[in-house]
């Protein structure tokens, strides 16, 4: 049974030490990022490695949503504005989301990455953080949910698995959970009432990702990655029963080892967790303190692998031409 943990590797090919651990912990999957980007050749032979290390058609992540947080770019594959430039823009701005995404996955199952790290339901507030807002579809509930919806589908039509984050919801975080604690302490009624529905709207979805957040009035001590009551609300109130895997555990928003890290979300209930850095010290205590995957969480990443599926026919130029009118006719 594979290790519950999604591991980054460190270059652009795997080294010999890497072959050796990757085969014997067998992490459940394998993320991406710029540093393990050249070129489509080289992307695809990474990917190949990958999955013979493991022997088996494991999941490769990447997030390329498009705008800043890109890992796919120029002059190899296609440049995207942010995801709130681009809603804001477009004559019907769900095609175009839809159109997007299906291009995005179309450049994704090119290279062997079979799993997007998208959309995003969190909702634009007045206080989200510059590194956030402009990743994100809108600030009010029926346009994010379409807008997500629209990228999941596009996803899917193409081949790729989409990612629902970050659940329970993220808008409201005035920091950057990449090098602080995001804490939030807005009454549980209005969490209720609005950060949470778009992710019960959208539970259906195969995978998601926790938010590394404190909702005080959830659980005033532990981030949400790490406190049983907020996994609790994901599974029970908003409804998620798909594979559930943290944020990146090396964030500075978590406290104490990669160990600690790893211990304290599996504790909680999350089914997998993050490991992006691709450093050896890092590596080793997630795989140390993992374990595999519970069979409640096999069972979900058994469901969350069957929904991937082979592309479904497509003219992606008539697409590129589409979104570039629509685009043109709105800005």
């Amino acid at each position: 049974m594979a290790m519950a943990a999604i591991l980054g590797v460190g270059g652009t090919a795997l080294d010999p030490w890497e072959r050796g651990f990757l085969r014997e912990a067998d992490p459940w999957g394998f993320i991406l990022f710029a540093r393990n980007v050249e070129d489509p050749p080289q992307l695809r032979s990474l990917t190949a490695s990958l999955r013979d290390t493991v022997g088996r058609e494991a999941p490769i992540l990447i997030d390329q949503e498009g705008g800043r947080v890109q890992r796919l770019r120029p002059p190899h594959w296609r440049d995207w504005r942010p995801a709130l430039e681009q809603m804001e823009a477009a004559v019907d701005p769900l095609r175009a989301q839809w159109i997007r995404n299906r291009l995005i996955a179309a450049e994704l199952r090119e290279v062997g990455i079979d799993v997007n790290c998208a959309p995003l339901a969190d909702l634009v507030e007045d206080e989200t953080h510059p590194v956030l807002r402009n990743r994100l579809y809108g600030r009010d509930v029926e346009t994010v949910v379409a807008a997500a919806r629209a990228c999941a589908e596009g996803l899917l039509a193409g081949g790729v698995l989409p990612v629902l984050k970050h659940i329970p919801g993220h808008g409201r975080a005035r920091v950057d959970s990449h090098l602080e604690l995001p804490r939030v302490h807005a009454r549980r009624e209005r969490l209720e009432e609005r950060d949470f529905v778009p992710f019960r709207a959208l539970a259906d979805l195969p995978l998601g990702m926790t938010a590394h957040i404190v909702l005080s009035a959830i659980d005033p001590s532990r981030p949400c990655t790490t406190s049983p009551e907020a996994i609790r609300l994901i599974r029970e109130e908003i409804g998620f029963d798909g594979l559930l895997m943290s944020d990146d555990i090396g964030m500075e928003a978590l406290s104490g080892s990669m160990a600690e890290r790893t211990r304290a979300a599996l504790a909680a209930g999350v089914d997998l967790v993050l490991h992006c850095k691709g450093d050896r010290e890092g590596m080793e205590q997630v795989a140390g303190a993992a374990g595999s995957l519970t069979p409640q969480a096999e069972r979900r990443a058994a469901r969350a692998l069957a929904a991937r599926r082979i592309p479904e026919p497509a003219d992606l130029r008539a697409l590129e031409e589409e979104i570039g009118d629509l685009l043109a006719g709105g800005s």
